[in-house]
């Protein structure tokens, strides 16, 4: 479901204390007991059975009886509780159009300062095992609701941003707020969607900034085509969640697959015979 700018206008302070607080309370609960709400909120009755409703039907919390009653935090709602705080930083005043969808994640034009980027991340709980699994930055036990999972993914995201940027070529990170990560807009086009008139050069660029970000410590563990964008001869590399570490245990496997990827690319669409053993000596350099 598509983020809504009217639901974040319309929320009434006591609305939000409300996702705050159940917000807070998920970090001890998977269902936060009614109980427990009402101590935190400090609303009468009235008022809480009044607010639940309403973001029930807004689509922001859920409520279920199993294993026990209890209301929990929709993607809906933490979308709005990240989008205020951005709004009241002055990071953002408006929200635009949505303009990609990921398996985990959304991303929308905006505005601040000048054009923006906001990519909302949203490990969802199907795939949540695998994410506990197969990357480093997650517990690998206890309670982590999927709310947390989708925030550790976008600071995640943001390290590599503020890390990377400007040396390799990577969206400029502009803030942060739990899974929504703001950044430059880039005005090109994924790489998988293009026709190139030069495509070596554009191979060598990306293999120019992959050694730029590996002499800086990081490989970016999920790099495609369809996670570089293209605009005339300069190249950004984009997705940054799955980073590791040069240190890391599998980092020579995972570095070789993120090159092959590319190669592999360019070699069935642009015919482009460029040895592996070749393009990690340049990486590695």
């Amino acid at each position: 479901m598509s983020v809504s700018p009217e639901r974040v206008r319309a929320l009434h302070k006591y609305d939000l204390r409300v996702l705050l607080s159940l917000e807070r309370l998920m970090q001890r609960y998977e269902w936060v007991p009614l109980d427990a709400l009402k101590a935190s909120t400090k609303l009468s009755d009235s008022e809480l059975e009044y607010r639940l409703q309403r973001l029930i039907e807004w689509n922001l919390i859920r409520y279920d009886a199993v294993p026990y009653p209890g209301y929990a935090l929709m993607f809906g709602g933490y979308d709005v509780i990240a989008l205020r705080t951005l709004t009241q930083k002055g990071t953002v005043s408006a929200l635009g159009s949505l303009i990609g969808v990921g398996k985990e994640s959304e991303v929308y034009e905006g505005l601040g300062l000048g054009p923006v980027v906001l990519k909302i991340h949203h490990v969802g709980q199907q795939s949540f095992q695998a994410v506990r699994k197969e990357r480093g930055y997650m517990p690998e036990s206890g309670h982590c609701p999927w709310i947390f999972a989708s925030a550790c993914s976008a600071e995640q995201e943001f390290t590599a941003l503020q890390k990377l940027s400007p040396e390799v070529s990577v969206p400029l990170p502009i803030d942060r707020s739990r899974h929504v990560v703001v950044m430059s807009q880039i005005m090109g086009v994924n790489l998988n969607r293009c026709t190139l008139d030069e495509p070596r050069l554009i191979l060598d660029e990306i293999l120019e900034n992959v050694g730029r970000a590996y002499a800086k410590g990081f490989i970016h563990g999920d790099l495609s085509e369809y996670n570089v964008m293209v605009d005339e001869s300069r190249v950004w590399i984009i997705d940054w969640p799955q980073w590791i570490a040069t240190n890391h245990p599998n980092a020579d496997t995972i570095l070789r697959r993120d090159i092959e990827n590319v190669l592999r690319f360019f070699k069935r669409k642009y015919r482009i015979d460029y040895p592996t053993e070749e393009a990690v000596r340049s990486v590695v350099r």
